[in-house]
């Protein structure tokens, strides 16, 4: 009787949660999930509004498709992999340092969220252009002898999108490394490692989730960066999201603009679940060593 009692108030409680979460919810399904099944649906219609593949097809058939995927994958790859090569030394001296000055140093990392995104991508064009900043410096100290091509073109457009994607990477980085126990380490080296091998050995793999989860977070945000390549690409790097914007304000083709969001939304859905996995094995092997 008493296990009556205590199940029939399990389902109570459950369906007490799921009341107050069925507005949530229905947000959500509205917001999110009739435009994501509308841009589906619509991404199966042609220019002439008849059912057609056409739209996909067309991604696998015309060169200029497969390039503008080939310029997203490797500039949101190039990207990523800069803003790991900057980001991962200095989650890790704030992760040593104590909480009082590493959160004062954050500051300095959150900093550039304070200024619109349109601001940074202009300031970048100021310094990177071929009388800015940078080529005038440089020309005056007798370096170069003349202009280098920083901007409209694929060099601009990764390194204004690397300054703005580096502090997507070092937060979750960040928060992965400052949780992992310094006990571990002081445990590596009484055992015979050295500094050295101690981190590698212990302390990236612990840090390897938050690693992936911040390497995911920045490459799923470059696939869909549209206004820094379009300014400082110069219209030479073209990607998906620039893709998008000429199939509709240029061509006026709905459908395309559709599909290539769906294959936007697909890629970006494959890479969290990767990463994820990834994070989960990664976080496996990091507590059996």
């Amino acid at each position: 009787m008493n296990e009556m009692r205590l199940k029939a108030r399990g389902w109570y409680e459950h369906l007490s949660v799921l009341a107050l979460t069925l507005p949530a919810l229905l947000l959500v399904s509205v917001v999110i999930f009739v435009p994501t099944g509308w841009l589906f649906g619509l991404s199966f219609i042609d220019d002439n509004g008849e059912p057609s593949f056409i739209n996909y097809t067309r991604m696998i058939e015309l060169p200029s498709y497969i390039t503008v995927f080939k310029t997203t994958f490797m500039l949101s790859g190039l990207v990523t992999v800069l803003s790991v090569v900057i980001g991962y030394p200095l989650a890790y001296l704030l992760s040593q340092l104590s909480r009082r000055t590493a959160n004062v140093l954050l500051i300095a990392v959150l900093l550039p969220f304070w200024t619109s995104l349109l601001v940074r991508t202009y300031a970048w064009l100021v310094l990177l252009q071929r009388k800015g900043l940078i080529n005038t410096a440089l020309y005056e100290v007798g370096l170069i002898d003349e202009p280098l091509r920083l901007v409209h073109n694929f060099t601009g457009a990764a390194i204004g999108m690397t300054h703005i994607m580096v502090p997507f990477l070092i937060l979750p980085l960040y928060a992965s490394m400052r949780a992992i126990d310094p006990a571990y380490m002081r445990a590596a080296t009484s055992l015979g490692a050295s500094a050295s091998r101690a981190f590698w050995d212990v302390f990236v793999p612990l840090a390897m989730p938050g690693l992936l989860a911040g390497a995911a977070l920045v490459f799923v945000l470059c696939l869909g960066f549209f206004v820094t390549p379009a300014l400082l690409g110069g219209g030479k790097v073209i990607m998906i999201a620039q893709q998008i914007d000429m199939n509709i304000r240029l061509y006026y083709s709905w459908g395309a603009a559709s599909a290539l969001g769906v294959v936007l939304v697909v890629a970006s859905l494959l890479l969290i679940g990767l990463s994820a996995k990834l994070a989960r094995l990664a976080l496996g092997r990091g507590s059996k060593r």
